[in-house]
């Protein structure tokens, strides 16, 4: 059975979609049909009612995060919906992406977020464009320097917690290149290990 909504320690994680705009050779959906026992292809996209009903009392988490075996950024909308709603009932809310999304929805994206997350963690996965796009095989021709780009647009909004994440694989010269580009776009870094 699909998984729309899924449940890691106290944490509630939200799988809006298959879609994806990069297809990392290190994605967990490469190898294994979900996490933990849950199956997280979906056979079709979850509306926002269906989210927010199995979401229950969101207090009851210590976040809400966005996070499935696409990119959620794909159904912004959605996202946008079920983020405010969530935060307006008193959860917290966080966002994981990849962050193609200038590419995905132009200029109008970051101010969407407003008001419907409260942490946003980009994958920034390489130190440089030849190592993501060798890594991530992303559909955009500019997605590295777009995703830069996004994660230093909403650093300069002031509305939210900034993160981006690499996998401890790349090497620990590559990982602390990693920092140092977080730290210039207002960002810590989180090194991460692969889900076995």
């Amino acid at each position: 059975m699909s998984e729309y909504v899924y449940k890691i320690g106290n944490s509630a994680y939200i799988n809006l979609t298959n879609d994806c705009t990069n297809a990392c050779e290190f994605c967990i959906r490469n190898y294994k049909n979900g996490i933990k026992d849950y199956e997280l292809w979906i056979d079709r996209e979850p509306t926002v009612k269906e989210v927010l009903d199995l979401l229950g009392e969101v207090k009851n988490y210590d976040e809400v995060v966005f996070c499935g075996f696409g990119e959620p950024t794909c159904r912004l909308d959605n996202l946008v919906s079920i983020g405010r709603r969530v935060r307006e009932k008193g959860g917290k809310v966080r966002l994981n992406t990849n962050g193609h999304g200038l590419l995905i929805y132009g200029e109008k994206i970051v101010d969407e977020l407003v008001g419907a997350v409260d942490v946003i963690s980009v994958s920034l996965n390489a130190p440089d464009k030849e190592s993501y796009d060798k890594l991530c095989h992303p559909i955009y021709r500019d997605a590295y320097e777009s995703m830069l780009e996004f994660t230093s647009r909403c650093a300069k909004t002031g509305k939210f917690d900034i993160r981006m994440s690499v996998m401890e694989d790349i090497g620990a010269e590559s990982v602390e290149k990693c920092r140092e580009i977080a730290k210039s776009l207002g960002a810590t870094l989180l090194v991460r290990t692969m889900e076995k």
